[in-house]
């Protein structure tokens, strides 16, 4: 039904899509009239239509509580089901990344599509992930773990030093980190020069730290 929206009503539905992905709760009409240059009564026309056309669904006429209608099926993203996940920035030498103190933003998802416990989020950088489906900028959703099965994706931090992306393969002698890109090659590490973080649960595209 998004096809129906107009260029405005468009613009506003991106709005609240980025107030509630980035804060968890919607935004008051006061909050949204202000940051838009638009009258209170042009909020309230805006979500009465985006509600007619399926694209968000209000809690009674004049809750504040909105549920932003996802693209499968029509199913309500309940802000009770969000959680908001620490991103991760600089990496520090021999600690795992989930141990950090210092986050470099976070970024809030559904739980019931990203599941797992204290999970966190690592920016991705380059296009060795991409044949994955994983892209340069996107933030892979972790689970912290320390350990890996052959074929998972996980993230890894080599040397101490450099956190990467990558499909794990555990051999006799060597550790192999391998890319999901003809253009780059598999790269062989001793089993104390890789630790492992965490396991892929999830991949979130373009978000701004």
């Amino acid at each position: 039904m998004r096809e129906n929206l107009t260029e405005k009503q468009k613009n506003f539905f991106e709005y609240l899509k980025q107030v509630v992905g980035k804060t968890g709760a919607a935004p008051s009409l006061r909050k949204a009239a202000a940051e838009l240059g638009i009258s209170h009564a042009a909020v309230a026309q805006m979500l009465k239509m985006l509600e007619g056309k399926g694209c968000i669904k209000r809690e009674g006429r004049y809750s504040r509580t909105i549920h932003i209608l996802n693209h499968m099926g029509g199913e309500t993203v309940s802000l009770n089901r969000l959680i908001k996940v620490p991103i991760i920035g600089q990496i520090t030498a021999g600690l795992p990344m989930y141990a950090q103190q210092e986050w470099d933003g976070s970024v809030v998802v559904d739980s019931k599509i990203y599941r797992g416990d204290n999970l966190f989020a690592l920016r991705v950088k380059g296009a060795s992930m991409k044949n994955a489906g994983i892209l340069d900028n996107d933030l892979a959703i972790c689970e912290p773990r320390q350990f890996a099965q052959n074929n998972e994706i996980v993230a890894a931090l080599i040397n101490n030093e450099e956190a990467t992306i990558k499909r794990f393969f555990l051999h006799k002698n060597y550790i192999e980190l391998k890319p999901e890109n003809l253009d780059f090659s598999s790269q062989r590490y001793e089993f104390n020069e890789v630790l492992i973080q965490g396991k892929l649960v999830g991949i979130v595209r373009g978000e701004i730290a």
